[in-house]
């Protein structure tokens, strides 16, 4: 199982985004709180659309609470501050769950959590002037190398919803 972990998300819209994208892939959401909005707010509804229905997720005060919760996860951080790019990690082994943790879009993730992880912090390559990355696009990138690796575990790699030769029967 894969669980996103985001450390106190600032914009509904990113959150409502990476829902959709967790509901999508059969991975848990994990937020990690205060947050500076509502978990209700219209602008999550909208971007999450009718899948944030089935998300699975947890709502944790503190990062406290989280390392409570999971006390043994086995969690990656993306940070610019890595010099080691994401697609170099081993994601291979499907049997215990993986948790990769995205940080605020200002700040990203504390420095002290980055310090006492060195091993576990991954970068996504960007030219050397940009900061950062989109936070939803970010998880994405990241989420979908995890699952490139693991095959594609349980995801449909054909039209499900209408058939696979859909296209070849479709009214012209």
């Amino acid at each position: 199982m894969i669980h996103i972990v985001l450390y106190r998300p600032e914009k509904p819209q990113n959150t409502g985004n990476i829902m959709r994208t967790c509901v999508a892939i059969g991975a848990t959401l994990d937020i990690i709180g205060p947050l500076s909005f509502s978990l209700d707010e219209k602008a999550i509804k909208r971007c999450g659309l009718d899948y944030i229905e089935s998300l699975k997720w947890n709502y944790f005060p503190s990062y406290e609470d989280y390392l409570k919760e999971y006390p043994r996860a086995n969690t990656y951080y993306v940070t610019r501050y890595s010099s080691k790019v994401y697609s170099t990690f081993d994601f291979k082994d499907s049997i215990s769950d993986i948790f990769l943790m995205f940080g605020r879009e200002s700040t990203g993730i504390p420095h002290d959590i980055l310090r006492n992880n060195p091993t576990r912090l991954l970068r996504i390559p960007m030219v050397p002037e940009a900061r950062s990355l989109n936070l939803s696009n970010s998880v994405a990138i990241v989420v979908y190398e995890v699952l490139r690796q693991q095959g594609f575990a349980n995801l449909s790699t054909s039209e499900a919803i209408k058939g696979e030769d859909f296209l070849l029967k479709e009214d012209k």
